[in-house]
């Protein structure tokens, strides 16, 4: 009856009138059938399908799956929190090689539920959804690596490289990574979260992991461009692999003297140093194929080889002849299997890229840098790659609490140019330097500040066996811009010591941390600069008062007491760099603070290695060399004086 008087009305009303009924019906009933075609469809939702790259997405709900509780818990967990990743991780990423899968940094919708682990096993269709050109990149690694990783993978989509993926060697890796859009399967590792450290029983499973996985992905028919976390790409490798179209393999190198001074393969006759694997290129030709299954067999047969020796003497059974004039491919392995070497001036290993510098004095451009001849560690990995401006951090990193203190090092003329480069004008030079920085260090401590530390200057180079100070025929200069990780133990420095017996943690950032593109513009625009002066001089007074520019002219030799009470009123400001720390600090008044941080800045240095002829050839740095007047750069003389002075 409703209806048939509201027609009546609508018959008996004005023409505009109708107009607007008959809109609004005909409205009501399109709305409808939209509605009821949205409930009653049986398309599946494409989100899981968009993301994962094989059928198995599509595994049926009663299977086990991570929960959405879970997922958040991981993700608070990260060292790159989330709002990190939108800020600094997703302005740059490239569309896929194929239409239907997520770009890479694209999270997935929080509301829906992580696909079952067995959606993400490694098969040739997940894999081809990534391959572009044939190509796939590839690393791995367990959770204690997620930041490494997330740089790798930051470095190749900011190159517009999307042809990547990641193998997971744990669950919570796997987790992690899905929830911050990268792309990533499970090894079925079952592997510890932790960093497992170099040459431990786990480090050398993860390599026969690495063996294992090149030999799995070689069969689907795609070109493998393996890579380990710990190093970066600087630029598109691709076009230059693919001016190797015959090699069946193309492998980086531990060498550290160049045999080219251009950017072609190195001279395979020159190369004495070991075909490094933490960057090579496979082709899924029958040579690469067959070298790949012998080498596991190897390594599966003795648990106690190291993943790349193994393959060293694998590809070195035969070594020649070349495969042409021109090319700088070498027939190897069977015979068959042709081998190209990567130049190392470019493909870039810990050595001659951070203490050569050889792609700059060659005028090349770096293609790679491989945290290789380092030490302390991942921590030393890790520093080293931020001294170079390669590693991406959350954004609370470059604001620490507390701001920084940072300082301008002052080192004559004599110590670093004066002389012959050897033993004792190398230490004269870093002990000079050390002093200076121990106390930045107590400084930091007192004001409860964040230290830059200083860029480092050494004369003689760090090696693990006895040399002459630099290795002949390198392109090491002296003096050179040393990495931290040379003289300082830079996993102590980071290391949790207990406060009670060390006395309170000491923040440090690496040198370049204050030019880094990354650093907000908050922190660059609250700074002071403090310039010390000598007490009794014009304006040289313990007090706030700044005079033109922002400079604060401050006493040399003052106490704890003195700096506390000038800089408390800069506790806002970000930044606070001395002209100079010669003199700067008396000590802490405390005696039992002064003890601790003593014995905690011990610790900080490491050694130098090595001086030929003797046994043990290490000699120790001491942070407090200048409290003995008969210290000298030399190596233990016995067992008993071979330990650290502490």
């Amino acid at each position: 009856m409703a209806w048939r008087n509201a027609c009546d009305d609508v018959a008996h009303s004005k023409p505009l009138f109708l107009t607007i009924y008959t809109t609004v019906i005909v409205g009501i009933l399109v709305s409808s059938l939209y509605v009821f075609s949205a409930i009653y469809s049986s398309k599946p939702a494409a989100d899981t399908s968009a993301w994962l790259s094989t059928p198995s997405s599509f595994a049926s709900a009663s299977e086990p799956a991570f929960s959405d509780e879970s997922s958040r818990l991981v993700d608070q967990t990260l060292n790159f929190s989330q709002p990190a990743i939108k800020n600094s991780l997703t302005n740059s990423a490239p569309r896929p090689p194929n239409k239907g899968i997520r770009p890479i940094w694209e999270v997935p919708p929080r509301n829906k539920r992580m696909p079952p682990l067995k959606a993400f096993r490694l098969t040739k269709e997940l894999v081809q959804q990534r391959v572009k050109d044939n190509v796939i990149i590839v690393t791995f690694g367990n959770y204690a690596f997620m930041d490494f990783i997330l740089t790798w993978v930051k470095h190749l989509t900011d190159l517009g490289l999307s042809n990547l993926l990641v193998g997971a060697m744990d669950t919570k890796l796997l987790e992690a990574l899905y929830w911050k859009g990268v792309p990533v399967f499970d090894m079925g590792s079952h592997m510890s979260t932790v960093d497992v450290g170099w040459g431990s029983p786990t480090f050398h499973k993860m390599g026969r992991e690495k063996v294992i996985l090149i030999d799995s992905i070689l069969p689907y028919g795609f070109e493998l461009l393996m890579c380990d976390t710990d190093m970066v790409w600087l630029k598109n490798p691709l076009p230059y692999l693919a001016r190797y179209p015959e090699a069946d393999v193309l492998t980086s190198s531990d060498q550290v003297i160049p045999t080219v001074v251009d950017d072609s393969l190195e001279t395979w006759q020159e190369v004495s140093g070991a075909y490094n694997i933490g960057i090579f290129h496979w082709r899924p030709t029958e040579s690469a194929t067959k070298l790949a299954k012998e080498w596991k067999k190897m390594l599966l047969a003795d648990e106690k080889i190291w993943d790349q020796n193994g393959f060293n003497e694998i590809v070195r059974k035969q070594l020649g002849p070349p495969v042409d004039e021109e090319s700088g491919l070498v027939y190897a392995f069977d015979g068959k299997l042709k081998l190209g070497i990567l130049p190392a001036s470019i493909f870039c290993s810990g050595h001659t890229y951070f203490v050569q510098a050889m792609y700059q004095q060659l005028r090349l451009e770096p293609y790679a840098v491989h945290t290789t001849f380092q030490y302390a560690g991942t921590e030393g990995k890790r520093h080293r790659l931020r001294e170079a401006m390669v590693f991406h951090d959350p954004p609370e990193y470059y604001n620490p609490p507390g701001g920084f203190l940072s300082f301008k090092p002052s080192i004559p003329k004599n110590l670093l140019l004066s002389g012959n480069h050897n033993i004792e004008s190398h230490f004269s030079l870093v002990n000079y330097q050390m002093k200076q920085i121990r106390t930045a260090l107590a400084l930091a401590s007192l004001l409860n500040r964040t230290l830059v530390m200083p860029p480092l200057w050494c004369r003689v180079d760090r090696l693990w066996f006895s040399h002459p100070g630099v290795l002949e025929g390198t392109m090491t200069r002296q003096p050179f811009l040393c990495p931290l990780d040379h003289v300082f133990e830079v996993n102590v420095m980071l290391q949790a010591l207990p406060e009670e017996e060390f006395g309170p943690g000491i923040n440090i950032r690496e040198y370049s941390i204050l030019d880094n593109p990354s650093m907000p513009s908050e922190v660059k625009n609250s700074w002071l600069d403090v310039h010390l002066c000598k007490e009794g001089a014009r304006d040289c007074e313990a007090s706030n008062a700044t005079t033109f520019g922002e400079v604060l002219r401050f006493p040399k030799h003052s106490n704890d007491e003195t700096f506390l009470k000038v800089f408390s009123s800069f506790k806002d400001v970000k930044v606070i760099q001395f002209s100079s720390m010669q003199d700067a600090f008396t000590g802490f008044s405390d005696k039992e603070r002064e003890e601790r941080f003593r014995k905690r800045v011990k610790r900080y240095v490491g050694i130098w290695c090595c001086v030929m002829d003797h046994t043990p050839g290490h000699i120790y740095y001491d942070m407090y060399w200048d409290e003995k007047p008969a210290w000298k750069p030399i190596p233990p003389q016995s067992a008993e004086e071979d330990r650290p002075p502490w």
